[in-house]
């Protein structure tokens, strides 16, 4: 199980971004390699950091 350190947990690796308070099964954050995450206060943020696309699963309006 992923401590969830922040809300919002980016997947530099897939480059998508995931809320950690609506989580899914399909969200698999748990396979996400720790070199990998980076954790956010807020949506913003992260697409300020990374050009981070929304998860399908747990934010909705993703680009794919």
């Amino acid at each position: 199980m992923v401590y969830k350190v922040k809300r919002y947990l980016g997947n530099t690796n897939t480059m998508e971004l995931h809320d950690t308070q609506n989580e899914n099964t399909n969200c698999q954050l748990d396979e996400i390699v720790a070199d990998h995450r980076r954790w956010y206060d807020s949506i913003s943020e992260a697409k300020r950091d990374y050009d981070f696309d929304n998860c399908h699963w747990c934010i909705g309006n993703s680009k794919q």
